[in-house]
């Protein structure tokens, strides 16, 4: 019998970038693939890119250079490029960047496994030429759902639903067809107790200093149905909190006749026998709505989280970004949001530096981050952006006070947040045990906190606890953004208490 293939997946970038990796993986699993961890050990080592910043872009030439490194001296035999880098520059990236093997686009993973094994056997994929995915789906909202069948959508299904065939009845255990015969399959990677999904790929919005519209395309919605079956499945899987991923989740529904979709999604999902939180990432200001508003900050097992895409405050530079909005403004909404749910959590990310920022517009940016009361606050300096209506700028500022004006916004930021974060002292919070260990402790998150990019909660007692547990604390102290918290007596809730 012929010796397995094997594949790892190495994933850089945001939420969106790790729900592909588990879509490739379960298609290559359910092609007879084995998975593993370390791409030392794989015959292919494929990375999933990230295209949205200088900075990301060389994390991801990174880790196909250190990949490349292993060939010849462990199992690895070939490199291959997937992801949002990898789409957006295509033939480009490979004839840069010889030491990947292939450069695959969104277009190449419904056949991921014959490129794959197209490439080990020594044969060449020919990488595409870059294009403006905006194109390939109409321009009115109305019309997409029926053209979504021939566009390579990552995390939606390419068959149309009155032509849907059975899933397969012969998959590994643990893969399924994550949201029924129209999506691709999933297979979970990792353990964790929190994981994605997705409401929607692409962004119709023309922010003059994001090239994501370009290369993941033109909004469309994920049908609700999709949404709630992947959601069922994954707690199937023993995941406890979902997070609703997009470029823009605040126009969930547009595409399918009800720009209100998310407001009656939210409250199914967070009723699935199982998922104890449901989050939302990614809102933008200027399209919030009351009724969304009041379904965040009032559904039982739904997140009063509130990521919201400020990017700036100053009107000036705002509308220099195509961005709308300011200091006042923000800070009625976020008024708003806290009079329904005080205890809430908001995080947001700013770009200084934008070509014609003055002091005066930075002064005000501060004057909203001193009143906005932040859990999260992510701060980057400008730079331009292949593609971008901003590169054309030609007032932009000297490299120096860019960086000068980061390291300024960096520090007022983290004091911000180390402030926010001690507000916090004495409240309640409900955490998501996510890591045991008898001597890093017992760490979590709270509703207020996103994986990753948000900071986490210390325990003081590991007593009945262990992963995917949600427990009721009592905030103690800080630890800069972090909280430290002491689990309450019989505090144990939902499913854990049933179970024990």
């Amino acid at each position: 019998m012929p010796e397995r293939r094997t594949v790892a997946l190495v994933t850089l970038g945001c939420a969106r970038n790790e729900v592909d990796s588990e879509e490739l993986a379960g298609r290559l699993e359910a092609d007879g693939w084995d998975l593993v961890e370390d791409a030392a050990d794989a015959d292919v080592a494929v990375v999933n890119t990230c295209g949205f910043v200088d900075a990301a872009k060389k994390d991801s030439v990174d880790a196909l250079l250190e990949a490349n490194d292993l060939k010849g001296h462990n199992r690895t035999q070939a490199v291959v490029a997937v992801g949002c880098m990898a789409e957006r520059y295509g033939k480009d990236l490979a004839e840069a960047l010889p030491e990947a093997d292939g450069v695959l686009g969104f277009d190449d993973y419904a056949d991921i496994s014959d490129r794959l094994q197209t490439i080990l056997n020594g044969g060449i994929h020919a990488s595409h030429t870059p294009r403006d995915r905006r194109k390939l789906l109409p321009i009115s909202p109305a019309g997409r759902q029926d053209s979504a069948a021939s566009v390579a959508l990552p995390g939606h299904g390419p068959v149309a639903e009155e032509t849907a065939v059975a899933a397969p009845v012969d998959l590994p255990e643990g893969l399924a067809p994550a949201s029924g015969p129209r999506a691709p399959l999933r297979r979970r990677l990792g353990g964790a107790p929190v994981a994605s999904v997705k409401l929607a790929s692409g962004c119709d919005r023309r922010c003059t200093f994001c090239a994501i519209p370009s290369f993941r395309g033109s909004f469309i919605s994920r049908r609700p149905s999709d949404v709630l079956n992947e959601t069922r499945w994954l707690a199937e899987q023993g995941v406890k909190e979902i997070m609703l991923v997009s470029e823009n989740n605040t126009s969930y529904g547009k595409d399918l006749g009800d720009i209100r979709l998310l407001e009656s999604l939210l409250p199914e999902l967070a009723e699935v026998d199982g998922i104890e939180r449901v989050r939302v990432s990614y809102l933008q200001p200027a399209e919030m709505r009351p009724g969304l508003i009041d379904v965040l900050t009032s559904t039982p097992n739904v997140a009063p989280y509130f990521d919201l895409s400020f990017q700036h405050s100053a009107p000036d530079v705002l509308r220099a970004m195509r961005r709308f909005g300011d200091t006042d403004r923000f800070l009625e909404l976020l008024d708003t949001i806290r009079s329904k749910a005080p205890q809430a959590g908001v995080r947001s990310n700013f770009i200084v530096g934008f070509p014609g920022e003055t002091e005066a517009d930075l002064a005000e940016l501060e004057r909203f981050l001193n009143g906005a009361r932040l859990d999260a606050i992510g701060v980057f300096g400008y730079s331009d952006e292949d593609g971008t209506e901003a590169a054309t700028y030609e007032n932009k500022l000297d490299e120096d006070v860019v960086a000068e004006r980061l390291a300024r916004v960096s520090r007022l930021a983290e004091e911000l947040v180390s402030q926010r974060a001690e507000e916090r002292v004495g409240e309640t919070v409900d955490v998501l045990v996510e890591s045991v260990d008898s001597v890093e402790g017992v760490y979590g998150r709270g509703a207020h906190q996103a994986p990753e990019t948000d900071g986490h909660v210390l325990l003081t007692s590991s007593e009945g606890l262990s992963v995917g547990r949600m427990v009721e604390a009592k905030v103690v102290g800080t630890e800069g953004v972090d909280l430290v918290a002491e689990p309450l007596a019989g505090s144990l809730t939902g499913s854990e208490e049933a179970g024990r």
